[in-house]
């Protein structure tokens, strides 16, 4: 018999064992796995929040904070922009479209975002995918508002409800717009990305909202605008917080950020959201990197398991091993076999650990882009991956090394007295 063969039957004489040691292995391939698609995958969805746009741009302060307010609704803007500034660059020539940004407002700890309809039609997120409508359609008329996902599904929206905005983005406001009520007329499909969590209404019923304030304070009471009235005013927006901007060319990219950072009658900065995308990841990337140890620890752990499986059951097989010796076996025939055994083991726990990550990512890929944002490959390995299944294929042959060498030292005295 070859030495594949006496392996084989070897371990099909040890079922139990042996079915334990795969699935340990094939359990440890499948999370190694899986965690490194999880964290190329939330590295690769956070980059791509915003997908299209060449620049932001916003009031001067720094290119976290304008990324963070303009693209993840958090925190605020240190002063807003004139509309006329947008106005001016949007009609650039080398400027394709721009998307207006106005914040401020909230509904129910929900952030308000005021822009025009280039939003639903220009947006992207993950690449090239673009807005769409679970229920409804744009806003169209003044007191319209499109709800996010998850605004739909936590505050239970459905198309024609009415709700009232508030100032302020604080979760709790003691300032409602109560006598202007809006009407949802679309409920967006889930991106996975702050588009979500927020509540979009046009610019004009920005300034809807705010016709009748004085120097930021409520009017008094009686003295409200009624939405009638609104209707029939001049509601030319007078400020944004923020807009990004798409080019005719990529090429001019630099040569136009230079020219709006220098921006004589306005103190505007442009940020390319990628790179700062990028710097903000690596400053808040621990998840990544906890993630990175995480698998560290895995892989450790299924090699310690691979050696410990093996020494438990050499001192039952050490009678076997005499019994080979006995027959002329050679010691280094023992070692061989115990080697080529791991081999087996192992490769098979690596294919089943492969597969069994392949079918999770058919059954929850799905779920997890939907409700996460997650992007996660399906059928394009990674090197990474080709290093993890490398180094635990390496990592087990040496550590049976060590199983193996106890056999190949043992006598055949040791292995056939009987000891109480």
């Amino acid at each position: 018999m070859t030495l594949i063969q006496i392996a084989r039957k070897s371990l099909l004489n040890r079922k139990a064992t042996t079915f334990l040691t795969v699935l340990s292995i094939a359990f440890s391939v499948s999370l190694l796995l899986g965690i490194e698609r999880v964290r190329s995958g939330a590295r690769k969805s956070f980059e791509s929040t915003v997908s299209g746009v060449d620049l932001i741009v916003g009031a001067r302060s720094g290119p976290v904070n304008l990324l963070l307010y303009s693209v993840f609704r958090i925190g605020n803007a240190t002063n807003n922009i004139s509309h006329q500034s947008f106005e001016e660059f949007r009609k650039h020539e080398k400027v394709k479209w721009a998307i207006p940004i106005s914040l401020g407002d909230s509904h129910k700890g929900f952030r308000v975002i005021g822009t025009n309809q280039n939003y639903f039609l220009r947006y992207k997120y993950a690449g090239d995918q673009k807005l769409t409508f679970k229920k409804g359609k744009p806003f169209k008329e003044l007191f319209d508002v499109v709800v996010g996902a998850d605004v739909s599904e936590k505050l239970q929206y459905k198309v024609s409800d009415k709700i009232t905005l508030s100032h302020g983005s604080g979760d709790v406001s003691f300032q409602d717009h109560a006598d202007k009520p809006f009407t949802i007329v679309g409920i967006l499909n889930r991106t996975g990305t702050p588009v979500d969590k927020s509540v979009h209404i046009s610019l004009e019923a920005i300034k809807a909202l705010h016709v009748d304030w004085q120097d930021g304070a409520p009017p008094r009471p009686g003295k409200e605008i009624s939405p009638e009235r609104t209707l029939k005013m001049d509601l030319k927006p007078s400020d944004v917080t923020a807009f990004f901007v798409k080019l005719s060319s990529r090429i001019s990219v630099f040569n136009v950020q230079r020219e709006i950072n220098g921006y004589e009658a306005e103190a505007l900065m442009a940020i390319l959201p990628g790179v700062t995308l990028r710097d903000l990841w690596e400053t808040i990337g621990i998840v990544e990197k906890a993630l990175l140890i995480v698998s560290i620890f895995v892989f450790v752990v299924s090699i310690v398991g691979m050696v410990i499986s093996l020494l438990s059951t050499l001192s039952e097989r050490r009678r076997e091993m005499a019994i080979l010796r006995s027959i002329g076996a050679k010691k280094r025939f023992v070692f061989s076999v115990l080697i080529i055994e791991t081999c087996i083991l192992t490769v098979s726990g690596i294919l089943i650990g492969i597969s069994t990550l392949y079918l999770g990512l058919v059954l929850f890929r799905p779920i997890l882009e939907s409700k996460m944002g997650l992007t996660l490959g399906l059928l394009s390995p990674t090197f990474n991956d080709f290093v993890y299944v490398g180094s635990i294929f390496i990592g087990s042959l040496l550590a049976s090394v060590i199983p193996a060498w106890r056999a190949y030292k043992n006598s055949l005295a040791d292995g056939l007295i009987v000891k109480s």
